[in-house]
């Protein structure tokens, strides 16, 4: 019988792939394709990847008392920024680049999962902006928190990139969309069933 993996190298995987799929949804693309809101609350995909960055800095920083060691990088999103704007780690400024937003995102990716080397998986913390009373935590916890989170929005970055260009797809090198399909008739199939019902 093959051994399992340890649960923290499987959350670490996941948190991997997570920002694999979540980056990917960036190549090939430029400054303004990337910075564009698609939809109604003003998501781009290069806000995801900054909202994403200051989640795991939060959850894997602060929480477990460990410190980011850029502090003054224009992509960390001070806690005091939120007061004024509750969208500040969706707004990514002119200023900063796309590529070293991904750059520096890749580094984080480096400082959350350094907290797996540094800290047993049932090592407490407490996350500052989550409720009294259930604030308490553990690094599993936040783990699992976070892991949940960035594949939703990897989720995210995937519809936004098929509206963009049509490319879609699960990760590089297994996109998990099936090659023999005629797209636009399956389009016209599924609208059809949904015009059998009437407008609410």
């Amino acid at each position: 019988m093959t051994a399992l993996p340890p649960p923290a190298v499987v959350l670490r995987k996941y948190l991997a792939s997570a920002r694999t799929a979540l980056v990917w949804k960036l190549e090939g693309l430029g400054e303004r394709d990337l910075r564009l809101p698609r939809t109604p609350t003003g998501t781009s995909l290069l806000g995801i990847v900054l909202h994403c960055a200051n989640v795991e800095i939060g959850y894997f920083g602060p929480t477990f008392a460990r410190a980011w060691p850029e502090p003054l990088h224009p992509a960390l999103i001070p806690d005091d920024a939120y007061d004024t704007d509750p969208q500040a780690d969706w707004t990514v400024p002119a200023d900063l680049p796309a590529a070293e937003l991904v750059a520096f995102y890749a580094r984080v990716g480096e400082f959350a999962d350094a907290a797996f080397d540094e800290l047993a998986l049932d090592a407490p913390g407490r996350v500052p902006w989550w409720p009294e009373g259930r604030a308490e935590t553990t690094l599993h916890e936040v783990a699992v928190h976070v892991l949940s989170d960035l594949h939703r929005h990897a989720g995210h970055a995937d519809v936004l990139r098929e509206m963009i260009d049509g490319a879609a797809g699960m990760r590089p090198g297994m996109t998990n969309v099936p090659d023999a399909v005629d797209w636009p008739a399956q389009v016209a199939r599924l609208t059809a069933i949904a015009e059998r019902f009437p407008p609410e």
